[in-house]
């Protein structure tokens, strides 16, 4: 026999408020595929990516490995980030400092966090995660358009977010932080 976990449920019953959920809620979650992120108490739940979206992820992680320094590492989702009790983030992409990294998780922002659009998340990541990002000072955010294709680059000065780069097709972006590196948007879906 199985064990059954509850979750609590962030739908109110009439005259009960929602109940937030948690990082331990998250940990409760079935490994079945799917993305599992908390954002202030909301539970977030997106779909396996297409074939598209895993090439320009691929792709990506590869300039990054290639480029990263010996005291950063990049990352493939999923890798927790966690930047609340009630706030748990995977980025597509990410890179981090190895110090900052726990056993479970990175229990702190990364130094970059990228995110790859799909229809189903696309206002979300331009938005909520953008948002979110900036709050906790991740210092660069990348977008990924697989539709365009292009990348829109932001880097955090003096609290907030300011746009560095935005290209499409052929033309190159080159990025300083979290260290350089160069990416032409129509070759993130090459094979």
């Amino acid at each position: 026999m199985s064990a059954v976990n509850t979750m609590p449920t962030p739908f109110p019953a009439a005259g009960h408020p929602a109940t937030p959920l948690t990082r331990a809620d998250l940990d409760l979650m079935p490994d079945d595929g799917r993305r599992y992120e908390l954002i202030d108490g909301n539970l977030l739940v997106s779909p396996a990516p297409v074939p598209q979206h895993q090439r320009a992820v691929q792709a990506v992680y590869r300039l990054l490995y290639a480029a990263c320094p010996e005291e950063m590492e990049p990352f493939v989702a999923p890798l927790d980030v966690v930047l609340g009790l009630d706030t748990v983030l995977q980025p597509d992409l990410l890179v981090t400092r190895q110090e900052d990294l726990s056993e479970k998780d990175l229990p702190v922002a990364p130094l970059l966090a990228v995110e790859v659009l799909s229809p189903s998340t696309r206002r979300f990541d331009l938005m909520v995660k953008w948002s979110r990002y900036q709050d906790a000072g991740c210092a660069a955010y990348w977008v990924v358009d697989p539709d365009t294709p292009s990348l829109i680059a932001w880097e955090l000065r003096d609290g907030a977010y300011v746009q560095v780069a935005k290209v499409t097709g052929d033309e190159t972006a080159r990025l300083t932080r979290p260290f350089e590196v160069s990416i032409v948007p129509a070759n993130l879906f090459c094979r």
